[in-house]
C-alpha cells in the first residue's frame, strides 16, 4: 500500500493511474448504455416478428424477415457485418445451406444471410424461449428432437418434403453444436444425406471468427465477414462421409481466408481512426 502512494506521488504515475481510471470508467459507461439498448431493441424486434408471423404463419419468407431484423442488432454490439453472395445464387434454389455455428451471436450475424424461401432445422427446446420460440415455430422451421434418434431421422424426411413440395431451401449447422472458439468442429452427415435425398445443391455460408470478438464495454468490435458461396452439386463420386469431409475442408479454408481479410480491414479502420 505504501508503494502505491509513493508511486502516486510522481507525476508520471499520477497520469498513468488517471488514464487507467478514465479508461475503466468509460468502458463501464459503454456497457451500461449498451446493455439496456440491446435488450430493448431485441424485445421490440421479437414483438414485430410475432405480429408478422401471426399475420402470416409458416410463410415461406418468415425466416428471411427474421434473419434481417435479428442481424440489424449487430450494430448495437459494435459489429459491422458484411454479407457477400456468389452471383450463381441469383437462381433462387432450393438449396441445402450449411453454415459454421460459432456461439450465441450467430443469430445477430450469420443468420442475416438467410435467403427468401428458407427454413432451418433447430432443436425442439428453442420453442420454450420467450417470444423468440414463438417466432421460430411460426416461421415454419423444422424442430428436431435430439433425444429421440428415430424422430431425429424422421426430420430429414420432413425437410425433404418441404424441399420437394414447397420448393423451400433448408439451412443446417452440420457441426451440430456451437464451436465456442474450438474452430470448425467435425461435420455430422445429416445435411449431406438431405442433399443426396433431394438431389439439390449444397451452399456453404462461411462467417469469419466471432470467438471473443464482441466485448460489451467496447464501442467498436470490428468487422465480421459472411460469404455465401456458389452452389455445389453432390454426385456419386464420393460417399456421404467423403462429401462431409470435402465441405469441411472447403469451409475451413474460406474461414481462414476471411479471418485474414478481417484483420486487414480492422487494422485499416483502426489506422483511419
Amino acid at each position: 500500500m505504501l508503494n502505491f502512494f509513493l508511486d502516486w506521488n510522481s507525476l508520471g504515475n499520477k497520469r498513468r493511474y488517471t488514464n487507467r481510471l478514465v479508461f475503466l470508467v468509460s468502458c463501464t459507461v459503454v456497457a451500461l448504455i449498451r446493455l439496456p439498448l440491446i435488450c430493448l431493441y431485441f424485445i421490440l424486434v421479437n414483438i414485430v416478428l410475432v405480429i408478422v408471423c401471426i399475420a402470416r404463419p409458416f410463410h415461406r419468407d418468415n425466416v428471411y424477415a427474421a434473419g434481417k431484423l435479428y442481424s440489424s442488432t449487430a450494430r448495437l454490439f459494435g459489429l459491422k457485418v458484411i454479407f457477400r453472395s456468389d452471383e450463381a445464387l441469383k437462381n433462387k434454389g432450393p438449396y441445402v445451406f450449411i453454415g459454421n455455428h460459432q456461439n450465441s451471436f450467430d443469430i445477430f450475424t450469420i443468420c442475416g444471410a438467410a435467403m427468401p424461401g428458407t427454413v432451418t432445422i433447430g432443436k425442439k427446446s428453442l420453442i420454450w424461449i420467450p417470444l423468440f420460440g414463438l417466432v421460430y415455430w411460426l416461421s415454419g422451421n423444422i424442430l428436431i428432437d435430439r433425444k429421440n434418434s428415430n424422430k431425429a431421422r424422421g426430420t430429414l424426411d420432413i425437410a425433404a418434403r418441404k424441399i420437394r413440395e414447397r420448393k423451400l431451401s433448408v439451412w443446417m449447422f452440420p457441426e451440430g453444436t456451437r464451436s465456442n472458439g474450438q474452430g470448425l468442429l467435425p461435420f455430422k452427415s445429416g445435411a449431406f444425406k438431405l442433399a443426396q435425398l433431394t438431389k439439390e445443391p449444397v451452399v456453404m455460408i462461411c462467417a469469419s471468427s466471432l470467438h471473443q470478438k464482441v466485448k460489451l464495454n467496447r464501442w467498436n468490435n470490428g468487422t465480421l465477414l459472411v460469404d455465401v458461396l456458389a452452389p455445389i452439386q453432390m454426385d456419386d463420386s464420393k460417399t456421404t462421409k467423403e462429401w462431409a469431409s470435402y465441405f469441411h475442408q472447403q469451409m475451413q479454408t474460406r474461414i481462414t481466408q476471411l479471418d485474414e481479410e478481417v484483420k486487414q480491414l480492422d487494422r485499416g479502420n483502426h489506422n483511419d481512426d
